[in-house]
């Protein structure tokens, strides 16, 4: 490695030396940079080899002009990689598939290994469905293992077969706390030709809420799992020196709010500045009084912001949260020596120089809710009750429009000499059913809340609010309050730590009296494994078309993510999750309203059950120990006996078998040569989907529950698997048979090719006719017809699934023209060698008046290309012609779009 700048200088902590890379000969050019570009600046200094970094790159970090335009290019090689199991199970399935091409190609298919450490978390194959009663937890953990056993023998060989590979067992924790409470270094050591080095610890994940590590000072973010492999295999990340937001924090929260409050004001906060692509870096005094925990909140909420990470400095909070969760002594002074030493210590009145500021007063945050469909939309509690209500009376409208086409579709089919549809009597009313569930019988109607969920990683890390909701459940108890018997409650903390001090607390037994029992030690609501409703609820709600509700202390709410029969969700604190599940619906006002009434009949209202603020500063303080994080991390690779039990395939190459519906080999590098394809051309393409503004992964990428009519569904009836083993999308990631027919499935998204429909539905070209999605794509492939998608702005926001890029690739789709992208979309797409391009300023499909059943050329694309012109050609033979913008923003991009991908790419590079 080169040393153009003489940086490489000794640390001496307790008597050992580290060499390490120092800022300080680069004077005050460093000492200005905010923190986190000084970490990108430590890394550039440390990979410095004159071709993937040069001194010029390094020069323009130290050039850093905060106002201008990103246009610079760097390299950024994190230490290390983070995955969960929905997203690494495809990860780790590409990487066998590559030994195998590798073999094909003539070279060493033991050279595929991670050559940073890889750490995997067995989080999101946890459902609920067992709930709200002793051996929940136990039942569901049963489940998991009969549902997943394919899936975890593929990962126990993984962690064999692989060097470098870690992988933490199912019923352990979600990834972000684990990787929160013990898998971060802060700053990390190895021995490197026999000196010991220290360099700041970095990270990517396969999950866009790894920036919770934010909270820590650690720089890291979601990246696809195809961007996450190429790391796993040494390519460094590709971007462009960021943009840096700087959002001063002052003054403390008010009585009554919690972390969740504050969190969802910074998300609506920033989503209105307008930082995606950009770093966000938090400072100001206010950062002395506010907790580690409530850093790592606000840090894991930044793909709801937007931005690429939502980063805090390391300070004298961040030592006393690593001697807590019982980091060694060594490790910790050695990260308090480094962070001074390179000025990546926080001061008291630190001012770094900002791209541009924002402030927030932590006295004017207010307690909030966010929903029924995006985080940003924070809703102050003082005003949820209109605010829903107005919400479900759009929800209301919706459903008399649908049923008033469906009526005139009626009439005219008959008018027309056709049959009526066959469908089931419609019930006398809608938006109002008479359930009898449980020996109970009780009216739901629209605004019912059916789930209460204390998930996601976003909060379970955080004691103040578990705390918080466990002394709402105590007081609810002490009055003989139950939850609504319509409420599907759990509690599915992100670690073992939650459970052991909600018991020192004495806790447990209420949250558990309201229902609130441990369901997992996972990802569940918040990522759609929220499980069935009863079946009483759930054929009410679909009889009578129930507008319900759910709430949840998680940090997803998009349409059709949580249930795909609930169609308005709200994220909240732990403890108001608690609340609305005893109110039973969300459309309250619970500022006025009561939530319920006591035994005796008597009103009780929100501010009865409320906790202090120093009632439950009091008892975190007495209930979380070192000596909890030092039990529940003490064998954390070995996992119960299920894990251990499980048998391991000794082989270094993978066995596919045929018969497997989980497990299939990635057909990515089918057919590969060893020469790159080139820059591919686009001719008389067709629209598979027409589509309009926020249009997430979640309505692109497969996820929750498998529909039998659906054509993933149809594949696994083909393939004998009983309906009620279907699993979920997410469980059968390393299946891309299942995965190709889910994409742009979710019933949520709204194809303008096919208007008045809801679901994976389109109309063929240029017959007219109408078809599923997955069924047209292979119509076309069959045709040979290449496809591309129209999108309006904000194309792709949300969760960092890779199968949003695979997916669209094997339908046959080669460009998306959208108003804008999300990031990590965006650089999937470019990954999986599909082209993403964008409508110039002020144009869009509807602008231009695009119907969707033209046909389209795609002309100009050469390399390094800023734009090209795309020719739309209708049914008459007229012809709209319009500029784009190639997205396709780095050399380094452009190199793997090249080669038809970034894993053919490194594929390519290794063999040769």
């Amino acid at each position: 490695m080169n040393n153009s700048f003489k940086t490489l200088e000794q640390l001496t902590v307790n008597a050992e030396q580290y060499h390490i890379h120092s800022l300080r000969p680069l004077g005050n050019a460093a000492k200005r940079l905010p923190f986190s570009l000084k970490i990108l600046l430590e890394n550039l200094l440390r990979h410095e080899d004159g071709e993937n970094i040069t001194k010029d790159d390094i020069q323009a970090l130290l050039d850093w002009d905060p106002s201008a335009k990103p246009s610079k290019e760097v390299a950024f090689t994190p230490a290390r990689v983070v995955m969960q199991d929905f997203t690494g199970v495809p990860a780790i399935v590409d990487l066998a598939a590559m030994r195998d091409a590798m073999e094909q190609l003539g070279g060493d298919p033991s050279k595929i290994n991670p050559l940073s450490p890889a750490e995997l978390v067995i989080d999101h194959s946890v459902q609920v469905d067992s709930y709200g009663k002793d051996g929940a937890f136990d039942l569901n953990a049963k489940l998991e293992y009969e549902r997943n056993k394919e899936r975890y023998e593929f990962l126990r060989w993984g962690q064999t077969a692989f060097d470098n590979l870690k992988v933490v067992p199912p019923a352990t924790g979600i990834v972000h706390q684990v990787n929160l409470e013990y898998l971060a270094r802060v700053v990390f050591t190895k021995e490197d030709n026999g000196q010991r080095v220290a360099y700041p610890d970095s990270l990517v994940g396969t999950d866009s809420h790894t920036t919770m590590i934010n909270g820590l000072g650690v720089l890291g973010w979601g990246v696809g799992g195809i961007e996450a492999e190429a790391a796993m295999l040494g390519q460094p990340i590709s971007l462009l020196i960021p943009q840096v937001i700087g959002f001063k924090l002052k003054g403390a929260l008010p009585e009554g709010t919690t972390a969740t409050d504050l969190v969802l004001t910074v998300t609506q906060m920033l989503r209105e500045k307008g930082v995606v692509g950009k770093f966000v870096e938090f400072y100001g005094d206010g950062l002395a009084d506010l907790p580690l925990a409530d850093r790592a909140t606000i840090a894991n909420m930044a793909p709801e912001y937007g931005a690429t990470c939502g980063i805090f400095p390391i300070d004298q909070e961040t030592l006393e949260y690593l001697k807590l969760t019982n980091r060694s002594d060594e490790q910790i002074e050695l990260i308090e020596s480094y962070a001074k030493h390179q000025g990546m210590w926080r001061e008291p009145g630190d001012e770094p120089m900002y791209t541009d500021t924002l402030e927030l007063d932590l006295g004017d945050v207010v307690p909030s809710l966010a929903g029924p469909k995006r985080p940003q939309d924070r809703i102050p509690l003082n005003e949820a009750g209109d605010t829903i209500t107005k919400h479900l009376r759009g929800f209301q409208d919706e459903r008399a429009e649908k049923k008033a086409l469906e009526v005139e579709d009626e009439a005219r089919i008959v008018s027309e000499g056709g049959q009526p549809k066959q469908s089931k009597t419609e019930p006398e009313v809608t938006g109002v059913a008479k359930v009898n569930y449980k020996g109970e019988e009780f009216e739901l109607n629209d605004g019912a809340c059916v789930i209460a969920a204390i998930t996601s990683c976003t909060n379970t890390s955080n004691p103040s609010v578990i705390l918080a909701a466990g002394l709402v459940a105590k007081k609810a108890k002490e009055m003989g309050l139950n939850v609504k018997p319509w409420v599907k409650t759990s509690l599915a903390p992100g670690s073992q730590v939650v459970t052991d001090y909600l018991k020192k607390a004495e806790l447990m037994d209420d949250l558990e009296a309201l229902g609130f029992n441990l369901v997992g030690y996972g990802c569940t609501t918040c990522i759609g494994n929220s499980g069935p409703l009863p079946d009483e609820i759930q054929e009410a709600v679909s009889q009578h078309k129930l507008v319900v509700s759910s709430i949840l202390s998680g940090n997803r709410n998009f349409e059709g993510r949580i249930h795909q029969d609930v169609k308005m969700n709200f994220l909240a604190s732990p403890p108001l999750v608690v609340a609305y599940a005893i109110a039973g619906r969300t459309d309250i006002d619970v500022y006025n309203e009561p939530l319920t009434q006591d035994s005796n009949g008597e009103d009780v209202y929100l501010k009865d059950i409320w906790p202090s603020v120093s009632e439950v500063a009091d008892l975190v303080k007495s209930t979380v120990t070192k000596e909890m994080f030092a039990k529940s991390y003490a064998d954390v690779y070995k996992g119960d006996e299920r894990w251990r039990n499980i048998k391991v395939p000794e082989a270094k190459r993978y066995e596919w078998s045929d018969d497997s519906t989980y497990i299939r080999k990635a057909p990515f590098f089918d057919n590969m040569s060893k020469e790159a394809p080139g820059i591919p051309t686009i001719e008389g393409a067709r629209c598979l989907a027409k589509l309009g503004d926020s249009v997430t992964t979640d309505h692109i990428s497969p996820a929750g529950a498998i529909k039998a009519d659906a054509p993933a569904g149809q594949y696994l009836l083909e393939n004998g698997v009983a309906k009620g083993d279907f699993n979920s999308y997410g469980s059968r990631r390393g299946n891309h048979e299942v995965m190709m027919r889910g994409t742009f499935a979710n019933v949520r998204l709204r194809n303008q090719l096919a208007p008045g429909t809801e679901g994976g539905i389109t109309r063929t070209q240029p017959e007219d006719d109408i078809a599923s999605i997955y069924d047209a794509a292979m119509q076309y492939q069959e045709q040979g017809t290449p496809l591309v998608v129209l999108a309006g702005a904000e194309y792709g926001t949300g969760s960092s699934r890779d199968w949003a890029a695979k997916g669209s690739l094997l339908l046959g789709i080669k460009a998306v023209i959208a108003k804008s992208y999300e990031r990590i979309h965006r650089s999937n797409l470019i990954g999986m060698g599909v082209l993403p391009l964008q409508f110039k300023e002020g144009e869009g499909h509807e602008e231009l008046g695009l119907t969707g059943k033209e046909t389209f050329d795609i002309n100009g694309l050469f390399d390094k290309a800023d734009e090209l012109e795309i020719i739309a050609t209708d049914e008459d033979g007229n012809k709209t012609e319009f500029k784009a913008d190639v997205r396709i923003d780095t050399p380094k991009e452009w190199d793997y779009y090249k080669h038809g991908g970034i894993l053919q790419y490194v594929l390519r590079q290794m063999v040769a």
